[in-house]
């Protein structure tokens, strides 16, 4: 993305982009103080062992996003530096293995998601997490849903999210939407979040930035980023 251009640019016709102007949404919600890095869903299972198309990635696994997601993983780990550098807090919210009792709505919608193998599920190794960080098993879309994630972030006096992973249309929405809900600001990198459709990510991006969160390629959230303060280790729960 270069310029002013967006990611929705081709995608949402320009009268509609003016209308939501015009309507004032789109406003930026600005970064906060003490941001976290939620990392979402960045398994095999979401991008496959190795680059590759999507249609023969999800021969591997049917979850998978492909080529999208592994570009994406080189720009989560550009924030995942960034974030340890700075001692700030970084969480791993992830999909929990599923087992029998997991079948539901969602699996009905999605039953790929009952056959995935157990290497499926482990972290991608550029951005896994190290010892101390916050994992979050969930067995839903949002990161927040039956998760104690609100609680951690609170007794922390986080006041910002920096939300990247996966998919754009599904747990990232779903968990900005969430952040949203319960007053915390939201930064998402376009370029750090990844699906399996380039349309859905366009068109979930726009609504992301017309109504949850500000939404900007990573180079320009580690500039606003980087001058904040340091926090001190012990101001994160372990």
């Amino acid at each position: 993305m270069t310029g002013n251009r967006q990611p929705w640019d081709a995608v949402i016709p320009p009268d509609e982009r003016e209308t939501y102007a015009l309507a004032g949404l789109g406003g930026a919600a600005g970064f906060g103080k003490r941001p976290a890095l939620l990392v979402i869903d960045v398994q095999y299972r979401s991008v496959g062992d190795r680059p590759m198309p999507i249609r023969e990635a999800i021969k591997q696994y049917p979850t998978s996003c492909g080529e999208a997601g592994w570009h994406a993983v080189a720009h989560i780990a550009e924030l995942v530096r960034l974030f340890r550098e700075k001692r700030w807090p970084v969480v791993f919210p992830h999909v929990a293995r599923k087992v029998g009792q997991d079948q539901g709505a969602f699996s009905a919608k999605i039953p790929g998601i009952m056959r995935i193998p157990p290497e499926g599920y482990e972290f991608v190794r550029e951005v896994a997490p190290e010892p101390g960080e916050l994992l979050l098993p969930k067995t839903q879309a949002s990161a927040f849903f039956g998760t104690p994630l609100a609680t951690y972030l609170i007794g922390a006096a986080v006041d910002s999210l920096v939300v990247a992973g996966c998919t754009t249309s599904g747990c990232v929405r779903a968990s900005v939407v969430d952040a949203c809900a319960l007053n915390f600001k939201s930064i998402v990198p376009s370029d750090a979040v990844y699906d399996r459709s380039p349309t859905s990510h366009a068109v979930n991006l726009f609504d992301i930035a017309s109504k949850y969160a500000d939404v900007v390629p990573t180079e320009v959230a580690i500039e606003r980023l980087r001058p904040l303060s340091d926090f001190r280790k012990e101001d994160w729960p372990t």
